[in-house]
């Protein structure tokens, strides 16, 4: 870190806007109030930013805009500029410029009824230099090349042109326009001037999207430097690498026809000034989570996939360079220097966090900051803050500072609603690349309490359930709340009289000479009959005894009686039939027990012939002594 430079932090929360200063105590890093600012005490701030190299510090408090320099020993008010609805605020790329936007309202009581939103001033003395109706809530900004010659902005679907250099007239007059973009798109690109304008055209009555580049003040509509045209583009986002030497290009729809996904579909392209375009072909089908260009300009990442997703590497020809492994991860940020890379899951993931070692291809650290809404690399590029702010998130609001290897550093609890924290900007070349190592840094253990494993218990049962070593709950509450154990109502106690009842009368035995008697007598032996027995049922011993004759003289020795399908010769498949105890439960265990010997006799049978039996199979083989014991056991009591 370069000597005389710490980056201070912005707050804006519920209490108002304040600056932050680390201060590093032992392992710890702790932030303190800055002494050079003054807080702001609004309970109604709704932005807040800093210039790309960290000179001013703007923000909305509801009633004004207040605009401050940042010197090394004050923060200096320059303005207070009247914009009470001012919700968003963007500095230009050499913090010459100011811009603010609220939401375009008409109001039919005043005379014009339409006036200006966007609003530009002059950074270093607040002065007023533009002012247009822009109805547009993505698009609202200017945009500027790099040395801020040019100045181009999107207004009813033109483009309108502005230029700013030493014989430029400068917002007084519109030097160039380009229309057919409604609904379209507009970026300019970085890199030297003249810059390369990318502009996205929607397709119209079956005709294929298409976005194309030109060479600044080359604008007419056919003189494209590169052109690229596509389908099944509803949304157009074009990012640019640093250097403006390469655009890719992320189509979107708002609905996927063929029913895959329910967020629609969403593809890849790459275009360069010098007239190249390809498709970006990914390895795994799903959505598009984050598309992000190295600092350094030679590389971009992509993260895709279904959940564990995918995250590859590619060049400027599109070739992939290599191929992370896959993770729980829906974003990517690099640090300023290019050789650090931070996969991220947040939103509907738990805050995963990965850092990797670019130039070694290697991670560095895995870990979790949960309830994570926004995420910033520090200017020096070796620590990165994560946040938890409203209105994402209502509760546990606060700030943690990380170093790459994974350990904290520093973690402040916030007592109401953050909003936004952001680190304080520097020029480039402020900082020296710091060295990446593997030494593990030594931080600090988070207050923040971590989720217990544990299963949910519902209030009302956490004094009444028992939970085992296993994690099985096991319910220890009476039949009826707030009675004592065993108590039971008289409905319990009139089913229970009669299932015993029930019980009973399935053990008591059967009369003799029933079909029953006669099944179990087998093959030629008489049956006494019944002492009263009624016509019908000696019908039916007659029939069934000339039929056992018919049998035997027909020579079928092995046939047995039909009966009425209520018995069941019990020596037929070796298991001992015992009769209903009464007790349900026992009952139950005894049925369980007597099909486990059923299926040991069947297992005897396979082994005998000479079948292989797995391992699970010879111990139930073996356990079939055990069995019989409990089943003694249970005719004893």
């Amino acid at each position: 870190m370069a000597s005389g430079n710490t980056p201070t932090l912005a707050l804006r929360s519920a209490k108002g806007v304040e600056v932050w200063k680390p201060e590093q105590q032992k392992q710890q890093l702790t932030f303190v109030p800055d002494a050079r600012f003054t807080p702001d005490q609004s309970k109604s701030c709704r932005a807040i930013v800093y210039s790309p190299d960290g000179r001013f510090l703007a923000w909305a408090n509801g009633s004004t805009v207040q605009l401050c320099r940042v010197l090394a020993d004050a923060i200096v008010a320059v303005a207070s500029l009247p914009r009470p609805k001012a919700c968003y605020l963007r500095f230009s790329p050499l913090s010459s410029y100011l811009m603010t936007w609220e939401v375009y309202t008409e109001n039919p009581q005043e005379t014009p009824k339409e006036k200006p939103n966007l609003f530009i001033y002059r950074a270093e003395t607040g002065e007023e230099v533009f002012s247009i109706i822009q109805k547009r809530h993505q698009e609202w900004q200017m945009h500027w090349s790099c040395d801020e010659t040019i100045a181009a902005l999107l207004v009813g679907g033109e483009a309108l042109f502005y230029e700013h250099g030493p014989s430029g007239p400068g917002f007084k007059q519109v030097v160039k326009r380009f229309g057919s973009l409604r609904n379209g798109g507009l970026s300019v690109a970085p890199g030297p001037s003249p810059p390369h304008i990318g502009v996205y055209m929607p397709g119209t009555k079956g005709a294929p999207s298409m976005c194309r580049l030109f060479k600044y003040p080359n604008l007419e509509i056919n003189q494209p430097v590169a052109s690229k045209s596509f389908f099944q583009a509803d949304k157009v986002d074009m990012m640019w690498n640093r250097k403006g030497s390469g655009l890719i290009l992320m189509t979107s729809t708002d609905v996927d026809t063929t029913g895959v996904s329910y967020y629609g579909k969403q593809a890849l392209h790459y275009m360069t000034p010098k007239g190249d375009s390809c498709g970006i072909q990914l390895k795994a089908e799903g959505p598009i989570h984050d598309v992000a260009w190295s600092p350094k300009s030679t590389e971009f990442c992509v993260v895709y996939g279904f959940m564990p997703a995918r995250a590859t590497l590619f060049n400027l020809k599109c070739d992939v360079v290599y191929d992370f492994e896959p993770g729980n991860r829906n974003s990517i940020f690099y640090n300023d220097f290019g050789n650090l890379i931070l996969f991220g899951g947040f939103g509907n993931l738990p805050g995963y966090i990965e850092t990797w070692d670019l130039p070694r291809r290697k991670k560095l650290a895995s870990f979790k900051a949960p309830d994570t809404t926004s995420l910033e690399w520090n200017p020096a590029g070796d620590t990165f803050l994560t946040s938890t702010t409203a209105p994402r998130l209502r509760m546990a609001n606060g700030f943690k500072v990380w170093h790459y290897s994974g350990a904290l550093l520093g973690e402040y609890d916030w007592t109401g609603e953050l909003l936004e924290v952001i680190w304080q900007k520097y020029p480039p070349g402020t900082f020296k690349e710091v060295p990446i190592s593997d030494e593990k840094i030594v931080g600090i253990v988070s207050a923040t309490p971590v989720a217990s494993n544990q299963k949910y218990i519902p209030p009302g049962a956490r004094n009444s359930v028992t939970v085992t070593s296993s994690g099985q709950i096991i319910d220890m509450r009476p039949p009826i709340p707030g009675l004592p154990p065993g108590y039971r109502s008289s409905v319990q106690i009139k089913n229970s009289k009669k299932n015993k009842k029930a019980a009973s009368k399935a053990a008591a035995p059967a009369p003799a000479g029933t079909a029953k008697d006669a099944g179990e007598a087998g093959v030629g032996e008489t049956t006494a009959p019944a002492a009263a027995p009624a016509p019908k049922k000696q019908a039916t011993r007659k029939n069934a005894k000339n039929a056992a004759d018919g049998d035997l003289a027909n020579g079928n020795a092995n046939t047995k009686p039909k009966s009425g399908g209520s018995s069941t010769n019990e020596s037929n498949n070796g298991v001992q039939k015992v009769s209903p105890t009464g007790d349900p439960n026992k009952d139950k265990k005894i049925k369980a027990i007597q099909k486990k010997l059923k299926d040991i006799k069947v297992l005897k049978e396979k082994h005998e012939r000479g079948e292989t039996l797995v391992q699970t199979q010879i111990v139930k083989m073996n356990s079939e002594s055990q069995l019989i014991k409990e089943l003694e056991a249970l005719k004893v009591a």
